[in-house]
């Protein structure tokens, strides 16, 4: 901690392992391979998405992580300090329907396993060609 109660940043070894595993963390999803994404996971893990409810601890982040398959499409990784943020697109599976592109903003350890992760995503607005034809 600095005098002023902030975390002193990381190294850059710490910052760039955090951001192999964010980018692990999603291919991890992806092939379903729970216990390789726990291993990333700090035991106070937190997660926040949109519309869910939230996640606290590794357990509790498994939990929600086996009720979300679907695929990631990162677009940029970006690393400053204690924070990582991955950018991309989402795809629900086969059988469900739905896509959006996300932002998640991750919280690193000292060292370096994923502290947080807050999604915020965009879904396009509905269709209004239906709305503006005449009647």
């Amino acid at each position: 901690m600095t005098g002023d109660g902030r975390r002193t940043p990381p190294s850059a070894a710490v910052l760039a392992a955090g951001v192999d595993h964010v980018r692990l963390s999603y291919a991890y999803l992806d092939e379903g391979d729970l216990d390789a994404y726990a291993s990333l996971l700090h035991e106070d893990m937190q997660v926040r998405t949109p519309g869910g409810p939230p996640a606290r601890g590794r357990d509790d982040a498994l939990r929600l992580a086996v009720t979300t398959r679907g695929t990631h499409e990162l677009f940029k990784v970006i690393g400053d300090g204690h924070c990582v943020v991955a950018v991309g697109r989402y795809t629900a599976p086969r059988h469900e329907l739905g896509e959006f592109d996300f932002a998640d903003f991750f919280t690193l350890s000292d060292d370096s396993l994923l502290l947080s992760r807050r999604r915020f995503y965009y879904l396009p607005p509905p269709d209004s060609d239906a709305d503006t034809a005449d009647p």
